[in-house]
């Protein structure tokens, strides 16, 4: 730790007894949440950042220009240019986004997320999950399974045409299944499940997915709706190991907004990658974001690759840490450790103990077997970071710096302890502290 930050953090001490109240209120919030997945929308339906006469992308982490995107991302906003319909061809999007014509604004800045490059355009269906705790609405775009993918930077024919797809087929009939409901599917029972059966919500979404397909099913069956419709969705959704990672995100989008509402305390409530930028933001400055480079993500490849291939961290994926799932769980899931090339299960257990040590409480909605039957890590305490010089670290998949090449690997990234000590910094001016 550097005298700078220690003089802060003494200088933290008289207010203690006060940041300690504000952060229990903060972290009630995130732990008495009751998140249900309740529609699917189209984005520009529900999201007003969306609905405007002005083209708006929405697009994954802290604010970035089209001129510091990654290729990744800079592929993602030309798939979704295109199949907005906003061009014809890749030349006519690169001339639409190059000169400014469309906005550019972060996810997190419209109650949104979205894994990898994150792209939301007004077009596309989007999850609809609320927080019943006080009504928060958060929105994250349907899984679009693997292979060649939009989230990856892919903006070819066969990608354009998956998301009309899922827009004009998929989108429509979960709708009416979920609107069939009178409740919605309740997310933390759903969650509580699939703890137990090995998920960690962020890297492996096997048990959550199979769970909520199931769920789905009694909706989607008694639905007066096109039999081949109705098969194709199913075999899409069924075929998507990694269906229930959009939800959860969305989930955790819906909890930490509300919690936000609380602008007191230091706790972090947004997490963030851009493939540039690594960006945090605490409950008592609001919006304020604190930002530094991301880092290089650590990891296994896939045959014929190595880090040379790598892109920096990206994604709005790391909401799932922001709640103390992914990264802060990895005890929950050993079985994925060797994947992401983090040994087994002592390492698996290293990480969530580390992990705990930088949150205020646990959440007994999310229970994990392997760990004693404790709660999943919830809360992180900006004092707790600086004190320790632990930092989240981030469950991910590993994206080809290239767009459209896809994912090339998985590990974790640690989140910079730079975004950190600007939070401190500007936390401490909050308080009158020089």
């Amino acid at each position: 730790m550097s005298e700078r930050m220690e003089y802060l953090l003494s200088q933290l001490e008289p207010f203690a007894d006060q940041i300690d109240e504000a952060n229990e209120r903060v972290v009630a919030r995130m732990r008495d949440a009751q998140p249900a997945l309740v529609d699917v929308q189209v984005a520009r339906d529900v999201i007003p950042e969306l609905a405007g006469e002005r083209r708006t992308l929405l697009h994954a982490g802290p604010p970035i220009s089209w001129e510091d995107m990654c290729p990744p991302m800079k592929g993602s906003c030309i798939g979704a240019v295109l199949f907005e319909g906003w061009a014809s061809d890749e030349a006519g999007a690169l001339e639409l986004l190059g000169s400014g014509q469309i906005r550019l604004m972060p996810n997190h800045e419209a109650h949104a997320v979205g894994p990898m490059s994150g792209l939301t355009s007004p077009s596309m269906p989007v999850l609809v999950v609320e927080n019943r705790l006080d009504g928060t609405r958060a929105f994250c775009t349907i899984n679009e399974g693997g292979g060649n993918v939009l989230r990856f930077g892919a903006y070819d024919q066969e990608v354009v045409d998956r998301l009309h797809w899922m827009a004009d087929v998929l989108a429509p009939l979960l709708s009416a299944a979920l609107r069939s409901s009178r409740d919605g599917v309740n997310i933390n029972v759903l969650m509580a499940k699939a703890i137990t059966m090995g998920d960690d919500f962020h890297m492996r979404n096997a048990a959550s997915s199979l769970v909520i397909l199931k769920e789905l099913l009694c909706l989607i069956a008694p639905l007066e709706w096109d039999e081949d419709e109705k098969r194709a969705c199913i075999e899409f959704i069924s075929a998507a190991d990694q269906f229930f990672l959009n939800v959860v995100m969305a989930t955790g989008k819906a909890i930490v907004d509300c919690a936000r509402k609380v602008e007191e305390g230091c706790v972090v409530t947004t997490l963030c990658r851009n493939g540039h930028d690594f960006g945090i933001r605490i409950s008592g400055l609001g919006d304020q974001w604190f930002c530094a480079p991301v880092v290089e993500p650590n990891g296994l490849y896939f045959t014929g690759f190595s880090a040379e291939d790598a892109n920096p961290d990206i994604g709005d994926s790391a909401i799932c840490e922001t709640i103390g799932v992914g990264g802060m769980a990895m005890v929950a899931s050993p079985a994925v450790t060797r994947f992401l090339g983090a040994g087994g299960y002592p390492e698996a257990l290293a990480y969530s103990n580390a992990q705990e040590k930088i949150c205020i409480a646990h959440n007994p909605n999310w229970s994990i077997p392997t760990w004693d039957f404790k709660g999943t890590n919830l809360g992180i305490d900006l004092r707790r970071v600086i004190e320790t010089g632990i930092t989240p670290t981030i469950n991910t998949a590993i994206s080809h710096k290239e767009a459209g090449h896809g994912m090339v690997g998985a590990g974790t990234a640690q989140a910079p302890l730079a975004c950190f000590e600007r939070a401190l910094e500007a936390y401490c001016a909050k308080l009158g502290i020089e």
